[in-house]
């Protein structure tokens, strides 16, 4: 069973996560910049950070539930739920490997894993939605 990074290193104390959020002040969200401009005729062109946002009431009912679990800890019905997420298609900002995890949302009638999932950062309730298997990228509103 893999914990969510955020869970294992905030140990579950909502006294130390009262601490890192008076202490730390706001936070901005910034996309990484490339090192060199990138030409028309570039491979590695780089991806602006493109997210959207979706209301935790809007999801589906399934999304609700790999939350849930995430929350708890586990048990999660795949064994890839809980891996790096390498962030490959450059949609969320630019963090170091391994401060992203995936998750599947389940698809109800799919023979697989579908389409669905969420990937989860370190910082508590920073959580993405993707209906498409990460063509895009809405970040969840847990406050509506």
């Amino acid at each position: 069973m893999r914990l969510p990074p955020r869970i294992s290193r905030l140990g579950g104390s909502a006294a130390l996560l009262s601490v890192v959020l008076l202490t730390s002040g706001p936070v901005a969200a910034q996309a990484a910049t490339p090192a060199a401009a990138p030409t028309a005729h570039s491979a590695t062109a780089f991806r602006a950070a493109a997210v959207g946002s979706i209301c935790y009431s809007a999801l589906p009912s399934q999304a609700h539930d790999t939350l849930d679990l995430i929350e708890r800890g586990g048990p999660f019905p795949f064994e890839q739920d809980g891996t790096v997420f390498q962030n490959r298609e450059g949609l969320l900002p630019g963090q170091s490997t391994g401060y992203y995890h995936e998750y599947t949302v389940i698809t109800p009638g799919s023979d697989t894993r579908g389409a669905r999932r969420i990937v989860t950062g370190e910082q508590v309730e920073e959580d993405y939605y993707t209906a498409d298997h990460y063509a895009s990228f809405d970040r969840v509103d847990h406050d509506c």
